[in-house]
């Protein structure tokens, strides 16, 4: 564990039980989320190359333009 981790942790300890629930709560959630995330990314890393592979394909057949931002 980090110092950093180890200082929250005694922060939070000092916090009523409620407050810490709630908290905890939150890094669950946060690591859930991370977590999928990770498998979102993974199962869909062939999808993302075959879509970057068709921008490029567009870029070089002059096929795109570049962004102005004075349009978005």
């Amino acid at each position: 564990m980090t110092e950093l981790l180890e200082k929250a942790i005694a922060r939070l300890k000092t916090l009523p039980a409620s407050e810490q629930d709630a908290i905890a709560a939150m890094i669950l959630e946060e690591l859930e989320d991370e977590i999928r995330w990770d498998e979102a990314f993974t199962s869909s890393k062939d999808a993302l190359a075959k879509l970057a592979a068709e921008a490029m394909a567009e870029y070089h057949a002059g096929k795109t333009q570049e962004l102005d931002p004075e349009r978005l």
